[in-house]
């Protein structure tokens, strides 16, 4: 095990973690406040999500021997900021959370379950997640509107940065987030006591609410979202890198880890895309079977953000609210265009497309569902119909 260590893989793990944190944590904080989390247990969640995605991406690439790569749901985070608080509060969303994390254990020990998510056609997820993700997407320009002096600092460096090496564009932009914040922004003077007390943060429990609502508001579209854009893209990315794990112990383990991190307030953990490209690719080593060691140090360097979350939390709160969201926008630019893209790639699906994004990007719910829900249905029974009337 220790003779497959390398300095590649060292320097590669050590860049994953740096960029799977940084370049989205605004959006997990963006998405649990908009959920009624209260900093500290956005901290906690923080704190929670980290441990998790480190034991399972050491354990899960030791145990496999493979260079298997875990992550938070970006996305789904990105769909709790459309949704917002629900009926029930927090409480209720740490309840949809747990739901969420047994449907994704439950896909992985039950293979007809998996294999559902599988059947939605893939234009509607995308068109769903596109739709999730367009409200996020436009906070830079609204901070830009909201006070062009602090929000344009960060939107140009995002874009210089971007065309010449895209991987740094988001913690490019986060560094001049930090930079607007401490030079731009009016400050308390107790502002370093305040991020030092707060640097560690504490674990919170908070007991989960089940309801009705929270089920199919928050729970079935937080579980199609990860599984359709991470779990299953995830699978993917290795099975392109020659590697074969059995899909169904990892979705096992990410969702049993998603339950526990729920009850703590933290979204899905799952099965990383971006960031498993990095470790499965030849920058982490020439000889694939000691790459698997870049995705164990970045389960490392994943706990040791997460131990410091409650500082990073302090920190980025003393900014105007729409500027850490401009960040969250950012960083989620470049799957919003490939979701987009993927939706509207075929001619014949397109229409239908067309309705889950429109729908599910109205923010509106119906009967208490989120539009997340609805567009899809909306989406399906659309292509139904055309289906239909073509085999008529």
């Amino acid at each position: 095990m220790l003779k497959d260590f390398s300095v590649p893989a060292l320097m590669m793990g050590l860049l994953t973690a740096f960029v799977g944190f940084i370049s989205s944590f605004a959006v997990i904080m963006q998405g649990l406040s908009a959920m009624g989390a209260t900093p500290g247990e956005i901290a906690s969640a923080l704190l929670a999500l980290s441990v998790a995605m480190g034991v399972l991406a050491i354990g899960f690439s030791f145990w496999h021997r493979m260079p298997i790569s875990i992550a938070w749901s970006t996305p789904g985070a990105a769909l709790l900021s459309g949704i917002g608080a629900i009926q029930g509060g927090f409480p209720a969303a740490v309840g949809a959370f747990v739901l969420c994390g047994v449907l994704i254990a439950l896909s992985g020990l039950f293979r007809p379950l998996g294999r559902a998510i599988q059947l939605i056609p893939a234009p509607l997820a995308n068109a769903m997640l596109a739709g999730i993700l367009l409200g996020l997407c436009l906070a830079p320009v609204k901070a830009v509107a909201f006070n062009a002096a602090l929000g344009l600092p960060i939107v140009l460096t995002w874009m210089v940065v971007s065309a010449w090496k895209r991987l740094w564009a988001v913690p490019a932009a986060l560094g001049a987030f930090v930079l607007v914040l401490l030079f731009g922004v009016d400050l308390p003077e107790d502002a370093l006591a305040q991020v030092g007390a707060a640097i560690h943060p504490e674990l919170i429990a908070v007991t989960p609410t089940f309801t009705w609502h929270g089920f199919i508001s928050v729970a079935v579209p937080l579980f199609i979202v990860t599984m359709a854009s991470q779990n299953i893209p995830g699978i993917a990315v290795l099975k392109v890198h020659h590697y074969q794990p059995a899909p169904g112990p990892l979705f096992a383990g990410t969702g049993i880890f998603s339950i526990i991190c729920g009850i703590f307030g933290g979204v899905p953990v799952n099965m990383a895309a971006i960031t498993a490209a990095m470790c499965a690719g030849e920058d982490a080593h020439p000889d694939p079977a000691r790459r698997y060691w870049a995705a164990v140090i970045a389960g490392f360097g994943y706990i040791v953000f997460g131990l410091m979350a409650g500082g990073l939390i302090a920190f980025v709160s003393l900014s105007p609210p729409i500027l850490l969201q401009a960040v969250a926008g950012l960083a989620l630019i470049a799957a919003f265009s490939n979701s987009a893209f993927a939706a509207y790639r075929e001619p014949h699906t397109r229409e239908a497309a067309a309705i889950t994004f429109l729908v599910t990007a109205s923010g509106t719910s119906f009967a208490g569902i989120s539009g997340a829900f609805w567009g899809l249905v909306a989406g399906g029974v659309v292509m139904a119909l055309q289906r239909l009337v073509r085999h008529a």
